[in-house]
Protein backbone atom coordinates (compact mmCIF):
# COMPACT_ATOMS: atom_id res chain seq x y z
CA UNK A 1 0.00 0.00 0.00
CA UNK A 2 0.81 3.41 -0.67
CA UNK A 3 2.19 5.19 2.84
CA UNK A 4 1.38 9.31 2.86
CA UNK A 5 3.88 11.98 4.32
CA UNK A 6 1.78 15.10 5.37
CA UNK A 7 4.26 17.99 5.35
CA UNK A 8 2.99 21.25 6.45
CA UNK A 9 5.42 24.41 5.71
CA UNK A 10 5.62 27.99 6.06
CA UNK A 11 8.28 29.13 2.95
CA UNK A 12 6.00 30.27 0.44
CA UNK A 13 9.16 31.03 -1.67
CA UNK A 14 9.56 27.59 -2.40
CA UNK A 15 6.18 25.97 -2.54
CA UNK A 16 6.57 26.09 -6.52
CA UNK A 17 10.11 24.34 -6.69
CA UNK A 18 8.68 21.81 -3.79
CA UNK A 19 5.91 20.69 -5.65
CA UNK A 20 8.43 20.02 -8.62
CA UNK A 21 9.86 18.19 -5.54
CA UNK A 22 7.23 16.14 -4.75
CA UNK A 23 7.45 14.19 -8.73
CA UNK A 24 10.85 13.50 -8.61
CA UNK A 25 10.61 12.02 -4.56
CA UNK A 26 7.55 10.09 -5.62
CA UNK A 27 9.09 8.97 -8.69
CA UNK A 28 12.47 7.62 -7.12
CA UNK A 29 10.28 6.26 -4.07
CA UNK A 30 7.72 4.45 -5.33
CA UNK A 31 5.31 3.22 -2.82
CA UNK A 32 5.38 7.02 -0.76
CA UNK A 33 3.33 10.16 -1.56
CA UNK A 34 3.92 13.63 -0.40
CA UNK A 35 1.27 15.66 0.35
CA UNK A 36 2.75 19.10 1.02
CA UNK A 37 0.22 22.14 2.08
CA UNK A 38 2.09 26.18 2.49
CA UNK A 39 0.43 28.38 4.83
CA UNK A 40 3.20 31.76 4.85
CA UNK A 41 3.77 34.90 3.70
CA UNK A 42 2.03 37.13 5.34
CA UNK A 43 -0.53 34.76 7.50
CA UNK A 44 0.50 33.45 10.62
CA UNK A 45 1.92 30.25 10.54
CA UNK A 46 2.21 29.21 14.08
CA UNK A 47 -1.89 29.76 14.71
CA UNK A 48 -2.55 27.64 11.43
CA UNK A 49 0.17 24.94 12.97
CA UNK A 50 -2.02 24.89 16.16
CA UNK A 51 -5.28 24.74 14.20
CA UNK A 52 -4.10 22.02 12.42
CA UNK A 53 -3.23 19.95 15.86
CA UNK A 54 -6.81 20.63 17.48
CA UNK A 55 -8.60 19.58 14.17
CA UNK A 56 -6.55 16.04 15.07
CA UNK A 57 -5.20 16.59 11.44
CA UNK A 58 -1.49 16.27 12.50
CA UNK A 59 1.55 16.77 10.02
CA UNK A 60 3.88 14.14 9.81
CA UNK A 61 6.52 16.84 8.96
CA UNK A 62 6.44 20.26 10.02
CA UNK A 63 8.27 23.54 10.67
CA UNK A 64 9.83 25.14 14.23
CA UNK A 65 11.55 28.06 14.51
CA UNK A 66 14.10 26.93 17.40
CA UNK A 67 14.54 28.80 21.24
CA UNK A 68 10.68 29.39 22.33
CA UNK A 69 9.01 27.53 19.63
CA UNK A 70 10.97 24.50 20.53
CA UNK A 71 9.82 24.95 24.14
CA UNK A 72 6.12 25.21 22.62
CA UNK A 73 6.14 22.48 20.61
CA UNK A 74 8.16 20.28 22.30
CA UNK A 75 6.02 17.39 23.19
CA UNK A 76 5.25 16.59 19.84
CA UNK A 77 8.61 16.57 18.23
CA UNK A 78 11.13 13.11 17.53
CA UNK A 79 14.56 13.28 18.42
CA UNK A 80 16.94 13.29 15.74
CA UNK A 81 20.07 13.69 16.84
CA UNK A 82 20.92 10.33 15.41
CA UNK A 83 20.32 10.78 11.87
CA UNK A 84 23.52 10.59 9.93
CA UNK A 85 23.17 14.58 8.82
CA UNK A 86 23.39 15.77 11.93
CA UNK A 87 27.39 15.90 12.28
CA UNK A 88 27.64 18.51 9.04
CA UNK A 89 25.38 20.89 10.42
CA UNK A 90 26.78 24.39 10.14
CA UNK A 91 27.31 25.58 14.77
CA UNK A 92 24.77 28.59 14.34
CA UNK A 93 21.88 26.47 13.27
CA UNK A 94 22.23 23.84 16.02
CA UNK A 95 21.67 26.12 19.26
CA UNK A 96 17.79 27.13 17.84
CA UNK A 97 17.19 23.83 18.24
CA UNK A 98 18.95 21.91 20.66
CA UNK A 99 18.12 20.75 24.19
CA UNK A 100 19.67 19.05 26.66
CA UNK A 101 22.36 18.26 24.28
CA UNK A 102 19.86 17.02 21.56
CA UNK A 103 18.79 17.90 18.00
CA UNK A 104 15.07 17.96 16.92
CA UNK A 105 15.33 20.29 13.81
CA UNK A 106 16.54 20.09 10.53
CA UNK A 107 17.40 23.70 9.85
CA UNK A 108 16.17 24.63 6.77
CA UNK A 109 18.53 27.23 5.38
CA UNK A 110 20.99 30.09 6.64
CA UNK A 111 19.38 33.64 5.77
CA UNK A 112 20.38 37.28 6.20
CA UNK A 113 18.61 40.40 6.21
CA UNK A 114 19.05 44.09 5.88
CA UNK A 115 18.07 47.07 3.78
CA UNK A 116 18.43 45.95 -0.18
CA UNK A 117 19.23 48.42 -2.27
CA UNK A 118 19.38 49.41 -6.48
CA UNK A 119 23.01 49.89 -7.23
CA UNK A 120 22.11 51.61 -10.45
CA UNK A 121 19.70 54.39 -8.49
CA UNK A 122 22.53 54.93 -5.41
CA UNK A 123 24.57 55.47 -8.58
CA UNK A 124 22.48 58.23 -10.35
CA UNK A 125 22.36 60.17 -6.73
CA UNK A 126 26.34 59.88 -6.72
CA UNK A 127 26.60 57.37 -3.68
CA UNK A 128 30.11 56.31 -4.14
CA UNK A 129 30.46 55.14 -0.73
CA UNK A 130 28.00 52.57 0.83
CA UNK A 131 26.74 53.95 4.40
CA UNK A 132 27.85 51.66 7.43
CA UNK A 133 26.65 54.30 9.74
CA UNK A 134 23.26 55.86 10.70
CA UNK A 135 24.11 59.46 9.59
CA UNK A 136 25.62 58.02 6.40
CA UNK A 137 22.33 56.01 5.61
CA UNK A 138 20.94 59.95 5.94
CA UNK A 139 23.17 61.14 3.95
CA UNK A 140 22.45 58.84 1.00
CA UNK A 141 18.76 58.89 1.59
CA UNK A 142 19.02 62.82 0.68
CA UNK A 143 21.23 62.00 -2.46
CA UNK A 144 18.18 60.19 -3.37
CA UNK A 145 15.39 62.36 -2.50
CA UNK A 146 17.20 65.33 -4.00
CA UNK A 147 17.23 63.18 -7.39
CA UNK A 148 14.09 62.40 -7.20
CA UNK A 149 14.13 58.91 -6.26
CA UNK A 150 12.36 57.31 -3.05
CA UNK A 151 14.79 56.20 -1.19
CA UNK A 152 12.56 53.78 0.85
CA UNK A 153 9.77 51.36 -0.34
CA UNK A 154 8.63 50.08 3.47
CA UNK A 155 6.38 47.19 3.76
CA UNK A 156 4.92 47.82 7.35
CA UNK A 157 1.77 45.96 6.56
CA UNK A 158 3.90 43.12 7.45
CA UNK A 159 4.06 42.38 11.07
CA UNK A 160 6.88 40.39 10.52
CA UNK A 161 9.19 42.86 8.89
CA UNK A 162 8.24 45.47 11.43
CA UNK A 163 8.00 43.22 15.06
CA UNK A 164 10.54 40.79 13.69
CA UNK A 165 13.11 42.20 11.57
CA UNK A 166 13.51 45.47 12.30
CA UNK A 167 12.50 45.30 16.28
CA UNK A 168 15.26 42.44 16.13
CA UNK A 169 18.11 45.18 15.76
CA UNK A 170 18.25 46.81 19.21
CA UNK A 171 17.75 43.24 20.77
CA UNK A 172 20.87 41.82 18.90
CA UNK A 173 23.08 44.97 19.58
CA UNK A 174 22.42 44.65 23.42
CA UNK A 175 25.56 43.74 25.13
CA UNK A 176 24.22 40.32 26.00
CA UNK A 177 21.10 40.02 24.45
CA UNK A 178 20.16 36.98 26.01
CA UNK A 179 20.86 38.64 29.19
CA UNK A 180 18.46 41.10 28.14
CA UNK A 181 15.51 38.51 27.53
CA UNK A 182 15.92 36.83 30.44
CA UNK A 183 15.30 40.96 31.76
CA UNK A 184 12.37 41.31 29.62
CA UNK A 185 11.16 38.24 31.22
CA UNK A 186 11.99 39.04 35.03
CA UNK A 187 10.95 42.51 34.75
CA UNK A 188 14.36 43.80 35.76
CA UNK A 189 14.71 45.28 32.06
CA UNK A 190 13.02 47.95 30.58
CA UNK A 191 13.04 49.09 26.83
CA UNK A 192 12.50 53.11 28.25
CA UNK A 193 15.76 54.35 28.48
CA UNK A 194 18.10 51.70 27.08
CA UNK A 195 20.51 53.01 24.86
CA UNK A 196 20.26 50.66 22.29
CA UNK A 197 16.45 51.32 21.77
CA UNK A 198 17.20 55.01 21.64
CA UNK A 199 19.70 54.87 19.26
CA UNK A 200 17.30 52.10 16.61
CA UNK A 201 14.64 54.80 16.68
CA UNK A 202 16.40 57.30 14.57
CA UNK A 203 16.59 54.21 11.70
CA UNK A 204 13.15 53.70 12.37
CA UNK A 205 12.31 57.18 11.50
CA UNK A 206 14.76 57.37 8.76
CA UNK A 207 13.08 54.45 7.00
CA UNK A 208 9.15 56.79 7.66
CA UNK A 209 10.27 60.23 6.99
CA UNK A 210 12.41 59.21 3.57
CA UNK A 211 9.50 56.22 2.97
CA UNK A 212 6.18 56.13 0.42
CA UNK A 213 3.38 57.61 1.92
CA UNK A 214 0.97 55.48 3.87
CA UNK A 215 3.56 52.73 4.88
CA UNK A 216 1.39 50.45 6.45
CA UNK A 217 -1.02 49.80 3.43
CA UNK A 218 2.15 48.16 1.92
CA UNK A 219 2.23 44.62 2.31
CA UNK A 220 5.13 42.10 1.27
CA UNK A 221 3.83 41.94 -2.38
CA UNK A 222 3.46 45.94 -3.11
CA UNK A 223 6.59 46.09 -1.29
CA UNK A 224 8.98 44.08 -3.05
CA UNK A 225 7.36 45.03 -6.60
CA UNK A 226 8.10 48.52 -5.80
CA UNK A 227 11.56 47.96 -5.18
CA UNK A 228 11.94 45.44 -8.26
CA UNK A 229 10.09 48.11 -10.49
CA UNK A 230 13.31 50.56 -9.79
CA UNK A 231 10.81 52.64 -7.57
CA UNK A 232 11.93 53.22 -4.85
CA UNK A 233 16.12 52.72 -3.61
CA UNK A 234 16.14 50.57 -0.60
CA UNK A 235 13.37 48.46 1.13
CA UNK A 236 13.83 46.24 4.28
CA UNK A 237 13.73 42.38 3.98
CA UNK A 238 16.26 39.44 3.28
CA UNK A 239 17.57 37.26 0.72
CA UNK A 240 14.77 35.03 -0.23
CA UNK A 241 13.64 37.65 -1.84
CA UNK A 242 15.70 36.70 -4.46
CA UNK A 243 13.47 34.65 -6.37
CA UNK A 244 10.45 37.42 -6.39
CA UNK A 245 13.03 40.07 -7.53
CA UNK A 246 14.15 38.38 -10.24
CA UNK A 247 10.99 37.41 -11.35
CA UNK A 248 9.80 40.87 -12.17
CA UNK A 249 13.37 42.27 -12.90
CA UNK A 250 16.01 39.64 -13.58
CA UNK A 251 18.69 42.26 -14.21
CA UNK A 252 18.43 44.44 -11.39
CA UNK A 253 21.53 45.32 -10.02
CA UNK A 254 21.06 44.48 -5.95
CA UNK A 255 23.14 44.05 -3.11
CA UNK A 256 22.46 44.26 0.43
CA UNK A 257 23.37 46.89 3.68
CA UNK A 258 23.76 46.96 7.31
CA UNK A 259 20.99 48.46 9.10
CA UNK A 260 23.26 50.88 11.11
CA UNK A 261 21.75 52.40 14.35
CA UNK A 262 24.58 55.02 15.46
CA UNK A 263 28.25 56.16 14.40
CA UNK A 264 30.21 53.13 15.05
CA UNK A 265 31.21 51.62 11.75
CA UNK A 266 32.74 48.39 13.34
CA UNK A 267 29.33 47.85 15.52
CA UNK A 268 26.93 48.17 12.80
CA UNK A 269 28.43 47.00 9.50
CA UNK A 270 26.77 43.58 10.26
CA UNK A 271 23.59 41.93 8.77
CA UNK A 272 21.25 39.82 11.05
CA UNK A 273 21.73 35.95 10.15
CA UNK A 274 20.30 32.89 11.54
CA UNK A 275 17.91 30.39 10.53
CA UNK A 276 14.54 30.98 9.27
CA UNK A 277 12.99 27.40 10.39
CA UNK A 278 13.83 24.09 10.72
CA UNK A 279 11.89 20.72 9.51
CA UNK A 280 10.91 18.54 12.44
CA UNK A 281 9.02 15.27 12.57
CA UNK A 282 5.90 14.47 14.38
CA UNK A 283 6.70 12.23 17.29
CA UNK A 284 3.49 10.58 17.06
CA UNK A 285 3.24 9.92 13.31
CA UNK A 286 2.78 6.55 11.86
CA UNK A 287 4.90 7.54 8.79
CA UNK A 288 7.75 8.21 11.42
CA UNK A 289 10.54 6.52 9.43
CA UNK A 290 9.60 7.51 6.14
CA UNK A 291 9.54 11.00 7.28
CA UNK A 292 12.97 10.82 8.67
CA UNK A 293 13.80 9.16 5.12
CA UNK A 294 12.52 12.21 3.19
CA UNK A 295 14.58 15.07 5.61
CA UNK A 296 17.74 12.78 5.41
CA UNK A 297 17.43 12.28 1.40
CA UNK A 298 16.62 15.80 0.95
CA UNK A 299 20.02 16.50 2.48
CA UNK A 300 22.09 13.96 1.67
CA UNK A 301 20.94 13.40 -1.65
CA UNK A 302 22.22 14.63 -5.69
CA UNK A 303 18.61 15.27 -6.33
CA UNK A 304 17.94 16.60 -2.46
CA UNK A 305 21.16 19.21 -2.73
CA UNK A 306 20.49 20.68 -6.28
CA UNK A 307 16.56 21.61 -5.36
CA UNK A 308 18.37 22.98 -2.13
CA UNK A 309 21.31 24.84 -4.00
CA UNK A 310 19.76 25.38 -7.47
CA UNK A 311 16.00 25.60 -7.30
CA UNK A 312 15.22 27.15 -3.25
CA UNK A 313 18.21 29.27 -3.92
CA UNK A 314 19.37 28.26 -0.18
CA UNK A 315 22.42 29.02 1.31
CA UNK A 316 23.30 25.67 3.02
CA UNK A 317 22.81 24.95 6.89
CA UNK A 318 24.81 22.12 6.23
CA UNK A 319 28.30 22.22 5.44
CA UNK A 320 28.11 18.87 3.57
CA UNK A 321 26.13 20.94 0.94
CA UNK A 322 28.06 23.71 -1.58
CA UNK A 323 26.19 26.90 -2.03
CA UNK A 324 25.86 27.38 -5.77
CA UNK A 325 27.26 31.31 -5.66
CA UNK A 326 25.78 31.35 -9.22
CA UNK A 327 22.44 30.41 -8.38
CA UNK A 328 22.30 32.06 -4.50
CA UNK A 329 21.84 35.63 -6.09
CA UNK A 330 23.08 39.08 -5.23
CA UNK A 331 21.29 38.86 -1.98
CA UNK A 332 22.84 35.20 -0.89
CA UNK A 333 26.20 36.12 -1.83
CA UNK A 334 26.12 39.26 0.43
CA UNK A 335 25.06 37.06 3.44
CA UNK A 336 27.20 34.11 2.71
CA UNK A 337 30.06 36.70 2.52
CA UNK A 338 29.12 38.55 5.65
CA UNK A 339 28.96 35.47 7.39
CA UNK A 340 32.23 34.07 6.18
CA UNK A 341 33.89 37.12 7.81
CA UNK A 342 31.75 37.02 11.16
CA UNK A 343 30.16 40.04 10.54
CA UNK A 344 26.65 38.85 12.18
CA UNK A 345 23.63 40.06 14.38
CA UNK A 346 21.80 37.65 16.06
CA UNK A 347 18.18 36.64 15.45
CA UNK A 348 16.68 37.67 19.10
CA UNK A 349 12.85 37.56 17.39
CA UNK A 350 12.68 34.03 17.89
CA UNK A 351 12.90 34.80 21.67
CA UNK A 352 10.10 36.99 21.30
CA UNK A 353 7.24 35.70 23.76
CA UNK A 354 4.44 33.66 21.68
CA UNK A 355 1.73 35.96 19.91
CA UNK A 356 4.73 38.83 20.39
CA UNK A 357 5.54 39.49 15.93
CA UNK A 358 1.28 40.34 16.13
CA UNK A 359 1.27 43.24 19.33
CA UNK A 360 4.24 44.15 18.75
CA UNK A 361 3.98 44.87 14.97
CA UNK A 362 0.40 46.61 15.45
CA UNK A 363 1.89 48.82 17.87
CA UNK A 364 4.88 49.53 15.66
CA UNK A 365 2.52 50.41 13.03
CA UNK A 366 0.56 52.74 15.17
CA UNK A 367 3.57 54.78 15.87
CA UNK A 368 3.98 54.55 12.08
CA UNK A 369 0.63 56.27 11.43
CA UNK A 370 1.51 58.74 14.08
CA UNK A 371 -0.67 57.79 17.04
CA UNK A 372 1.82 57.20 19.52
CA UNK A 373 4.95 59.11 20.25
CA UNK A 374 8.24 56.90 21.24
CA UNK A 375 7.92 56.15 25.07
CA UNK A 376 4.47 55.11 24.44
CA UNK A 377 5.77 52.90 21.49
CA UNK A 378 8.24 51.46 24.23
CA UNK A 379 5.78 51.34 27.13
CA UNK A 380 3.19 49.53 24.94
CA UNK A 381 5.50 46.63 23.76
CA UNK A 382 6.89 46.22 27.72
CA UNK A 383 2.97 45.76 28.70
CA UNK A 384 2.34 43.76 25.87
CA UNK A 385 6.00 41.17 26.68
CA UNK A 386 4.49 41.29 30.34
CA UNK A 387 1.16 40.16 29.59
CA UNK A 388 2.13 37.57 26.28
CA UNK A 389 4.78 35.99 28.85
CA UNK A 390 2.72 34.78 31.39
CA UNK A 391 0.38 33.34 29.36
Amino acid sequence: GTKTIKIFQFKVEIAEALNKLKAEYEKEHPGIKLDIQTVGGGSDYGAALKAKFASGDEPDIFNVGGYRDLETWFENVEDLSDQPWVKDVVDVAKEPMTKDGKLYGQPMTIEGYGFIYNKDLFEKAGITELPKTITELEEAAKKLQAAGITPFANGYQETWILANHLLNIPFAHQPDPNAFVKGLNEGTEKLVGNAKFDEWMRLFDLTIQYGQKIPFNTDFHTEITTFASGEAAMTQNGNWTQVQIDGINPDLNIGLLPMPINDNAEENDKLPIGVPNNWVVNNKSKVKDEAKEFLNWLVTSETGKRYITEEFKFIPALTSIEANSETLGDLGNDVMKYSQENKALSWEFNKFPDGGMNEFGSQMQGYVAGNVDKNQLFEGIQKSWESLKAK
